[in-house]
């Protein structure tokens, strides 16, 4: 199917979502995600024309209560990821190009410290500036949600600010709470008989 051919809110119907924590990259078919205070990084290689994105929600990650590095969530970690699962489909740092998104302020936070909106905008564009990726495009902060929409196969992307209310700002928070909450439980220890043979 020709995705670049059809209106945005067409194209929005077939991508892939991006949750957070998470990345995908593609040459096919669109990737979308919601952010909040979270922060997307596309990268994208025009040569290959392989793409990908990634949606992270704090620069980096402590240890959790049980110890365990809660690495998804971070910055460092989706960076990292996405850009070695970029070079094993055969992209070429060299070549990459970087489009990056939110950072927003949905929810009133403590004053004096920057934002967890902010310190995700600033890392991702230390990180890209300190890897030589250029970044051609950027929507950053701001009181708004973004939908975001990608095209890894040339490259385009989309961003439609969101007017924040308490409805959809819930929601948001809400879901990047949640994925955080599964981060910070300690995994299930499962009892099984094994049986030699």
């Amino acid at each position: 199917m020709d995705y670049a051919s059809l209106p945005v809110k067409d194209i929005e119907r077939y991508a892939r979502n991006v949750q957070p924590g998470a990345w995908i990259v593609d040459s096919e078919r669109p990737l979308s995600t919601l952010l909040g205070s979270c922060v997307t990084v596309c990268l994208f290689d025009p040569q290959l024309k392989v793409g990908g994105i990634n949606h992270f929600m704090l620069p980096d990650m402590g240890r959790s209560k049980h110890g365990d590095v809660d690495s998804m969530l971070s910055g460092n970690f989706a960076m990292e990821a996405l850009l070695n699962s970029l070079l094993a489909k055969g992209a070429k740092k060299v070549r990459l190009q970087a489009k990056a998104f939110g950072g927003g302020t949905i929810i009133d936070t403590d004053g004096g410290a920057p934002s967890i909106g902010m310190r995700n905008a600033n890392f991702a564009k230390e990180w890209l500036q300190r890897e030589g990726i250029p970044l051609t495009s950027s929507d950053f902060l701001g009181p708004w949600s973004r939908k975001i929409i990608f095209l890894p196969f040339n490259g385009d992307a989309f961003c439609k600010r969101l007017v924040t209310n308490m409805a959809n700002a819930e929601v948001i928070a809400r879901e990047e709470r949640a994925y955080a909450a599964t981060l910070l439980q300690k995994p299930k220890s499962i009892d099984k008989k094994i049986e030699l043979f």
